[in-house]
C-alpha cells in the first residue's frame, strides 16, 4: 500500500467512534455479464474481528480488492473508518493495513529492512522509524531475528513479517486475505492470538477472508457469501442456533423413496444432498432409533452431529460448502 501524501499518521479508530469501521451498502460488481457481487450490505464494528466466509467463486476476493482500494465497485457504497472509498481512496489507504494472500515480503532483505522500507512509504524516518520497527518486530516475536534475511524464515515467520508490515503505520482497520494460508497449526494459533491482542489492546478492527470453517468460528461475527450474494450474517453461535436441533445424515439404499416415507410417516422434511438424506431434528438420537425401527433394512448408516457453520451454509444454499461442478476449473477465481 502506497499512500499519496505521507505527512501525518492517522489516529487509530477507537470503540467510542461515531461510525463503524467498515460500512457496505448495496455493493455490486460485475465482470462483463457475470456478477461477482450482488447487492452486498453489512458493517464491521470498531474493535471487531469480522470474517468473510465462502468457497472459491463466492466473491470474497472481489470484495477484498474493493475494500483495499485496488478497484471500484460497479455500484453501491463502501466506507472505511467513515471515509468513502470512491471519493477518498488516498485517505482510506492511510487508515487501513493490508496483508494479501500472496507474499509481499522481500526475502532477500532482513526483517528489519522490510519494515523500514514499509515505514518510508508512510513518511516515517529517523528515530521514530527505528523505534516503530523494533516495536513491531517485538510484537510479532521476531526481535531476535531482526537482522536475518527473510528467506531463512519459516512460512509462519514470514507471515508475521507480513502482519508487521501491515500495521507499521498504526491502521484502524486491518484487512487480511486468507491469512493462515500455508501455515502449520502452531503458527495459526500464534497468528490468532496476535489478532486478538490487536483487537483488545489497540482497538483495531480486523476483516479476514477465509474458506476454513475453523477460522470462521474464531471470528466475532461473519458474513457467509455464495455466488456473490450474502446468505448469512451474525455471530457463529447465532448462525448455528438457527438449526434448532441435531443434524442427521442418512445413507440409504433408495434415498428418494425413503425421504418420501419419512415425510409421510413423521412429517419430517429430509433433503437429498450428495446422494444422502439430511434433516434437522431435536433429540436426533431418539429419532434415529424411530427411523431404523420404522424402515428396517432400508438404511445403510446414520450420523448425528451438532450444527456447524457448514450446516448453516447448506440450509441457506441447498448444497455443501465444497461442491464439484463442471465449471469450477474454468471459472476464474475472483
Amino acid at each position: 500500500m502506497n499512500p499519496a501524501s505521507p505527512s501525518a499518521l492517522p489516529q487509530p479508530l477507537t470503540t467510542s467512534g461515531s461510525h463503524n469501521a467498515i460500512e457496505i451498502r448495496n455493493l455490486s460488481h460485475a465482470y462483463g455479464e457475470r456478477k461477482a457481487l450482488d447487492q452486498i450490505s453489512f458493517s464491521v464494528r470498531p474493535a471487531e474481528i469480522f470474517g468473510l466466509l465462502g468457497p472459491n467463486g463466492s466473491g470474497k476476493t472481489t470484495l477484498f480488492r474493493i475494500l483495499s482500494t485496488l478497484m471500484l465497485p460497479s455500484s453501491g457504497d463502501a466506507a472505511m473508518a467513515g471515509l468513502d472509498l470512491r471519493s477518498n481512496p488516498s485517505l482510506v489507504r492511510r487508515q487501513i493495513g493490508v496483508a494479501f494472500q500472496a507474499a509481499s515480503v522481500d526475502v532477500k532483505l532482513t526483517a528489519a529492512e522490510n519494515l523500514r522500507h514499509q515505514g518510508h512509504l508512510y513518511g516515517l524516518t529517523g528515530s521514530v522509524l527505528k523505534a516503530r520497527v523494533q516495536e513491531m518486530l517485538s510484537r510479532v516475536g521476531l526481535a531476535e531475528r531482526a537482522h536475518e534475511k527473510v528467506e531463512t524464515f519459516s512460512g509462519g515467520m514470514q507471515r508475521r513479517v507480513e502482519l508487521a508490515k501491515g500495521i507499521m503505520h498504526q491502521p484502524s482497520v486491518l484487512l487480511l486475505d486468507e491469512p493462515t494460508t500455508g501455515l502449520d497449526p502452531g503458527a495459526r494459533i500464534d497468528l490468532w492470538q496476535y489478532l486478538k491482542i490487536l483487537r483488545d489492546e489497540e482497538g483495531v478492527s480486523i476483516l479476514i477472508t477465509t474458506h476454513l470453517m475453523e477460522e470462521a468460528e474464531r471470528c466475532d461475527r461473519l458474513a457467509i457469501l455464495h455466488e456473490g450474494k450474502l446468505v448469512a450474517l451474525g455471530t457463529p453461535a447465532e448462525l448455528k442456533s438457527e438449526i434448532g436441533g441435531d443434524v442427521m445424515v442418512i445413507e440409504a439404499f433408495a434415498s428418494e423413496a425413503l425421504a418420501a416415507k419419512i415425510k409421510s410417516r413423521f412429517g419430517a422434511e429430509a433433503k437429498l444432498i450428495d446422494n444422502k438424506l439430511r434433516l434437522e431434528r431435536a433429540a436426533g438420537h431418539r429419532f434415529a432409533t424411530e427411523i431404523v425401527e420404522a424402515f428396517p433394512g432400508e438404511i445403510e448408516s446414520i450420523s448425528i452431529s451438532k450444527p456447524t457453520l457448514e450446516d448453516v451454509f447448506i440450509r441457506r444454499t441447498g448444497h455443501r460448502f465444497w461442491i464439484e461442478r463442471m465449471d469450477v476449473e474454468t471459472k476464474k477465481k475472483h
